[in-house]
């Protein structure tokens, strides 16, 4: 009889320790929690980079011009050839029908060219040769400013 009790608790203290399949799933949960929270920083302004483009993305994902006007640079880049820049650009870009092209530029990588954080990355190589629309964002004064949005 003894041995039966003794058999008994200690298969419960066994099974005690086991996980739950759903315990299991909270348990996997965290650890992809944690995975997330960790940054690649690139520079040491990286997280205020990334805060600057979420804004940016906001304000053009809902057109939000005024919001667009005050994250720019005054003499913001809008065509090449001929060369623009300055006011004008929101009408450019309707007539053109470039906010979509802009939204979707704007969900790629940025990188380092120069002063300018850049997207796509493949405009940051130079043995690529990319002429396609690009975006340029600069600091000035400490403040991350869109400075152009070019194609060619």
């Amino acid at each position: 009889m003894r041995i039966l009790l003794t058999s008994l608790l200690a298969l419960a203290f066994v099974f005690a320790g086991c996980q739950t399949p759903q315990q299991k799933k909270e348990k996997l949960k965290q650890a992809e929690l944690k995975k997330k929270a960790k940054v690649d920083l690139r520079e040491e302004g990286d997280v205020d980079f990334q805060a600057f483009l979420g804004r940016l993305r906001k304000a053009i994902a809902k057109r939000d011009v005024e919001t667009l006007k005050s994250m720019m640079t005054e003499d913001f880049g809008y065509k090449l050839e001929p060369p623009m820049s300055g006011p004008g650009v929101f009408q450019y870009w309707e007539q053109e029908n470039l906010w979509p092209e802009l939204d979707g530029i704007l969900s790629e990588r940025f990188v380092k060219k120069g002063a300018f954080m850049v997207s796509p990355p493949q405009f940051a190589d130079p043995s690529l040769n990319y002429d396609g629309y690009r975006i340029g964002i600069t600091r000035i004064r400490g403040s991350w400013k869109f400075a152009y949005f070019v194609n060619g």
